[in-house]
């Protein structure tokens, strides 16, 4: 294959840890400034409805789409494990796999929207208004499933190898079409609700294209398409494995987002208003620090497949140091420029209130989130799925009795701390298993 060949997993530097964190955490900066460009545009109209609408639409799609993330994060841990040993072929044959995968399950959701979309309003219904906004929204969106779900795995194997360059350009692209699209649609041609929703159709599927190209190398050779190793049984069976642990993992995750955000909405279109504007400060968190965590997967899977426990355990300390100054950094700036951020993002006063009444959560959330989006990334890397299921697992159960116990004593302040003691729980459970895990590298 034509692609570039990573470096030795034994040569972990400060300078090689950031020349795959940096273009990550600059593509997914993208991502969040997309949500509150979706949310600020809508919150130009004036009115709460459909700032929540494109709220819970947006959050309904996205944990679909994200069922299917065990797609990125195997793709990763497999395909850097393969790089770290020098199995070139199944590096190839992986990214065959991925592609047909994430079309196929993309075609499923389309297929399945009519129960998804019901099933999401039957566990957690908001306002006649809110509902009939999101399903016009999710309606419009669902048939870019299978570009946007077929990306996570381009986007994962890219990550292996440390092309994340290519990442860079394939998210900057999609994304900033998505916006000019956005102020487009909505603000010069005033299709609302709808326009955001087309602008991301749009984005995702061009996206989609991009990232193919961008694999052009790849596509050259006759590796990709070398079908007996590409349905290899034994390959595929490990690749099932993993994927379905990481399946059942990104479910209870997102099982967590969901009803929190579907939660909230039965506090009043105000306060689901307010919630909205503050889960874009949490999608800042998660994909700045999901830079580094996306790193240390890339880095830890090719120590792991090169059997060298030095370098795994390098790999996590520097990739966690630069995480960790992330993520003071952004507590920082949410504590003193929150509030300027909700007035931009929303004109609606009595959702900048609500919005700056919770705002103190937004502020522990980085702190509180960097053991577990790092340790993730670690665990991912390592192929350690059933660890990583188990422990949500337990995590999931914990922000369970948090929501019993805390909600109705608290109301919504009750579900911020909720969420946030999820966090700690993912930190401290996969915390205790890291040991295990770095000694499995040892040679």
């Amino acid at each position: 294959m034509a692609e570039p060949v990573a470096a030795s997993p034994a040569d972990i530097t400060h300078a090689r840890v950031l020349k795959i964190a940096l273009p990550i955490v600059l593509s997914n900066a993208t991502v969040p400034i997309l949500g509150a460009v979706d949310t600020g545009v809508v919150g130009q109209l004036g009115q709460a409805a459909p700032i929540g609408a494109v709220g819970v639409g947006a959050i309904v799609i996205t944990a679909i789409y994200w069922i299917f993330g065990f797609l990125r994060m195997g793709t990763t841990g497999l395909t850097s494990q393969a790089q770290g040993a020098g199995r070139r072929g199944e590096v190839a044959a992986l990214l065959t796999r991925v592609l047909m995968i994430g079309m196929a399950g993309g075609l499923l959701v389309i297929a399945l929207q009519g129960p998804i979309f019901g099933g999401a309003f039957l566990v957690a219904p908001a306002s006649t208004e809110v509902e009939e906004l999101a399903r016009s929204y999710m309606g419009v969106r669902v048939f870019s499933a299978p570009a946007a779900i077929a990306i996570y795995g381009v986007t994962g194997w890219l990550i292996a190898l440390e092309r994340t360059r290519a990442v860079l350009v394939i998210q900057v692209w999609m994304n900033g079409l998505n916006i000019l699209l956005d102020l487009w649609f909505v603000l010069g041609l005033g299709w609302g609700v709808q326009g955001v929703a087309l602008a991301t159709f749009m984005a995702e599927w061009s996206g989609l294209a991009l990232a193919l190209w961008m694999c052009r190398d790849a596509f050259r050779v006759p590796a990709w398409r070398d079908w007996p190793r590409v349905f290899d049984r034994a390959a595929l069976s490990r690749m099932a494995a993993v994927n379905t642990d990481i399946l059942i993992r990104s479910l209870l995750l997102q099982a967590i987002l969901v009803s929190f955000m579907l939660l909230g909405a039965g506090f009043g279109d105000v306060t689901l208003a307010g919630n909205q504007v503050l889960l874009q400060f949490l999608h800042i968190t998660a994909y700045a620090l999901d830079g580094f965590a996306f790193a240390v997967e890339a880095l830890v899977g090719q120590a792991l497949g090169a059997r060298n426990a030095f370098s795994l355990r390098r790999s996590a300390l520097l990739a966690s140091i630069w995480g960790g100054g992330s993520a003071l950094a952004l507590a920082v700036v949410f504590a003193v420029a929150g509030g300027v951020i909700i007035d931009i993002m929303t004109t609606a006063e009595e959702v900048r209130a609500a919005a700056r009444s919770y705002l103190p959560y937004m502020v522990a959330a980085p702190i509180v989130g960097l053991a577990p989006w790092m340790l993730d990334g670690i665990f991912i890397g390592a192929t350690r799925s059933r660890d990583m299921r188990n422990m949500m697992a337990v995590s999931f159960v914990i922000y369970l009795v948090g929501v019993l116990t805390l909600v109705p004593m608290m109301g919504n302040h009750g579900l911020w701390l909720a969420l946030l003691i999820s966090f700690i729980a993912r930190g401290l459970t996969l915390g205790l298993r890291y040991p295990a895990l770095e000694r499995s590298a040892q040679g």
